[in-house]
């Protein structure tokens, strides 16, 4: 058993949460019980892991894409209202990690799955960044591109939306790879500045297919949800090993 607020103190001070500038709030969410005995990590706060949490008996449910977005309506109505009021009634804590979780040096987003695809961390995806959300690494043997997507439709378990850097280059090779996890189809041009073969994200834009061609780099769109289970699974490991606490990972099917 932990104090609520003092699992909320680790989490943040361990994910810095302070120093990133979000487009949600980071940390508690929604407050329930002020003891932790058990805790429900997945990827989204849905309905779907509302029901998990609840049928666990979890005090926690704690995951990497929370509410309350910049820009979203303010009501507490419909699908969102229904959420909420479960967590409520069941009172469940709701705790969400977005930027700091993807960018964390251990435990983040994207240094998972580098570990998963057997990169090799280098450096940052924008060296300017006070702290930057994605990476630059090396694969450790370069690969020809049908290679890479047989190797990350292996780690992924999900066969990636392929964007050919020009016509004819199925046959290269790649080895200097960018990534940042989720949605960050957009830092493209940031992976091809540095020089590297390959980049990869989650998402996948009409207008990516165009700037992949004329940057030269190809594009691998892997999936918002499975480039983004590995930071909220080892959130949860953590913290079970700090406050030796039951943490459960949901992993539900998302094929987007």
């Amino acid at each position: 058993m932990v104090e609520l607020n003092q699992l909320l103190a680790w989490c943040n001070s361990t994910l810095n949460v302070k120093a990133f500038k979000d487009y949600c709030p980071n940390g508690l969410q929604i407050e329930g019980s002020h003891t932790v005995h058990k805790i429900v990590t997945a990827v989204t706060a849905s309905q779907e892991a509302i029901d998990a949490a609840i049928a666990a008996n979890a005090d926690v449910l704690m995951v990497h894409h929370g509410y309350f977005w910049k820009g979203e309506p303010a009501p507490l109505t419909g699908m969102k209202g229904q959420r909420i009021k479960k967590l409520l009634l069941h009172n469940i804590s709701l705790i969400a990690y977005h930027l700091p979780l993807d960018a964390h040096v251990t435990l983040g987003n994207n240094a998972a799955l580098a570990d998963l695809l057997d990169i090799k961390i280098t450096g940052p995806l924008d060296p300017a960044e006070s702290q930057p959300i994605g990476n630059v690494g090396e694969l450790a043997t370069p690969m020809t591109v049908d290679a890479f997507i047989s190797h990350l439709a292996a780690r992924l378990q999900r066969t990636p939306l392929h964007l050919a850097a020009t016509d004819s280059s199925q046959t290269a090779t790649i080895q200097k790879v960018g990534f940042c996890t989720g949605a960050a189809q957009d830092f493209l041009d940031k992976a091809a500045a540095l020089g590297c073969d390959a980049y990869i994200s989650g998402e996948v834009s009409e207008r990516t297919y165009h700037e992949a061609k004329e940057l030269g780099i190809h594009y691998f769109a892997c999936g918002h949800h499975a480039t983004e289970r590995g930071g909220i699974r080892r959130l949860g490991q953590a913290l079970a090993q700090q406050f030796n606490l039951e943490v459960i990972f949901m992993d539900f099917n998302n094929p987007v």
